[in-house]
């Protein structure tokens, strides 16, 4: 195990950030950490790296806690902050090397490990152009080498594709993925559900300070009930088949807009095979089932949109 967070409190005067936060991160693993604003990610994320203290609880890195252990502890993890951490006057490739530096890469190792980086996040080719004249995609893929020139075991980044373009979040995802296969474990935080489905082979989702749930993008989307949708696309969506369908058991709605007629039924209903079959004499032209997604399921356990106003 490479992380652990055991019934943590922590209190900001009044507010409870962190109530009873339990969360392991296991060696290898991209794990996911959702939660509206305001849920208590980011203050997680500095109890985990040493940053604050807490009121109760105990963390560890590496099976050590993290209190008064974290100097040493810090040496082996990178964290990219929402906040930009550069020097906006200086190279992108000094940027690089005094990051690592700091972290003890010298010499010829540390020349090939900035190459290595700038190749690798898609800055080879402004290496020497100072990041103020960087796009906000750019300052970011820069700013995300800064934190791993060094290697680092764990890697937590903190929503880091915000506000960027699609060519740059692109090239954050792929060396995501590649430090991932590389043997890097990734904690990764984001507002876009499609990174997380992406990116993470364990999510847990945050609300009120704590872990309201945790699985993979299938075992959290079954943990919620949903009403199932079926779209149909029939030939003839008379009056008559409208009233068949929603005479069968189950079926909560059933609309037509032209040839598309949408059936919804109460969770586990198990009554598809019996619309299709109720329908087939009209001449079907195409069926499909909406699956619920990762944004579904968060919905449908915090009542909230990751949007919503406060600290995260």
């Amino acid at each position: 195990m490479i992380a652990s967070m055991t019934n943590i409190v922590k209190r900001y005067g009044s507010n409870t950030a962190l109530d009873h936060m339990n969360m392991t991160i296991v060696k290898g693993e991209v794990l996911g950490l959702l939660g509206p604003n305001g849920a208590g990610k980011s203050t997680a994320i500095r109890v985990l790296t040493g940053l604050t203290g807490t009121d109760a609880g105990e963390a560890q890195l590496f099976g050590k806690k993290v209190k008064g252990h974290a100097l040493d502890l810090k040496k082996r993890i990178g964290v990219v902050p929402q906040d930009l951490a550069l020097y906006e006057t200086l190279p992108a490739q000094d940027n690089l090397a005094y990051f690592g530096k700091l972290y003890g890469v010298t010499g010829v190792a540390l020349k090939e490990r900035v190459g290595e980086v700038l190749e690798i996040l898609g800055l080879a080719e402004v290496a020497k152009k100072a990041p103020k004249k960087f796009s906000g995609g750019m300052k970011r893929r820069l700013n995300i080498g800064c934190a791993v020139m060094h290697k680092p075991e764990l890697l937590i980044l903190d929503e880091p594709t915000v506000g960027i373009d699609p060519q740059s979040r692109n090239h954050i995802l792929d060396f995501i993925e590649e430090m991932a296969r590389q043997g890097t474990t990734v904690l990764y935080t984001s507002h876009y559900m499609e990174e997380v489905a992406r990116l993470c082979s364990r999510i847990l989702i945050m609300d009120g300070g704590r872990v309201i749930a945790e699985g993979s993008v299938e075992e959290i989307t079954r943990s919620v009930l949903f009403e199932e949708t079926l779209a149909l696309e029939v030939k003839d969506p008379s009056a008559v088949l409208l009233e068949n369908i929603k005479h069968i058991q189950g079926v909560v709605s059933c609309e037509a807009a032209g040839q598309k007629i949408t059936v919804v039924s109460t969770a586990g209903a198990a009554n598809m095979h019996r619309i299709l079959e109720v329908a087939m004499p009209n001449i079907i032209l195409g069926v499909t089932a909406q699956r619920p997604t990762l944004e579904d399921a968060f919905l449908a356990l915090t009542g909230k949109t990751l949007r919503d106003g406060g600290d995260a």
